[in-house]
């Protein structure tokens, strides 16, 4: 007899204990849009500060209410001058679609910050209903109905 495997299954799952520390690790280094938005509206310092580290015309385009503004090219030059060593960074890019926010927080990295990736980027930010700032001025979208919960706060994850 023959026993067909899925592609689901074809690699074993890993062992609760090897996916509880995968799951862990994974959490360390990455934050969600709602989780960030949610410590910045509650009000108060929400313990680390956003970086945007996409282009100036990006920046323009659309980008975090209170984040800093730090294209990855420039963290060498100008990360000491702008962020405190001491307190957790959060970067985002454009979306999932884009690495940007993960170089940027390599290089944060490499110079001794500690850093979580922003999944989702500007473009999850924009798409789940949260404002945002233009050089025009503040603006907020309805929220993407396959991305965001339509009713309620939150979506129970």
């Amino acid at each position: 007899m023959t026993t067909t495997v899925n592609s689901v299954l074809r690699d074993a799952p890993a062992s609760p204990a090897a996916a509880a520390a995968h799951f862990r690790a994974r959490l360390a280094l990455h934050t969600d849009v709602s989780d960030v938005a949610a410590a910045l509206e509650a009000g108060g310092d929400p313990g680390f500060v956003l970086v945007d580290s996409r282009s100036a015309e990006a920046w323009d385009q659309g980008h975090v209410p209170g984040a800093v503004h730090l294209p990855t090219a420039h963290i060498p030059e100008r990360a000491a001058a702008l962020l405190d060593p001491s307190v957790p960074v959060v970067t985002y890019c454009w979306g999932p679609g884009c690495d940007g926010a993960a170089r940027a927080a390599l290089a944060l990295a490499e110079l001794g910050y500690r850093v979580k990736e922003m999944l989702g980027g500007f473009e999850y930010w924009v798409r789940e209903g949260f404002a945002f700032e233009t050089a025009r001025g503040r603006e907020r979208r309805a929220p993407d109905p396959l991305t965001a919960p339509l009713t309620g706060d939150a979506c129970g994850c």
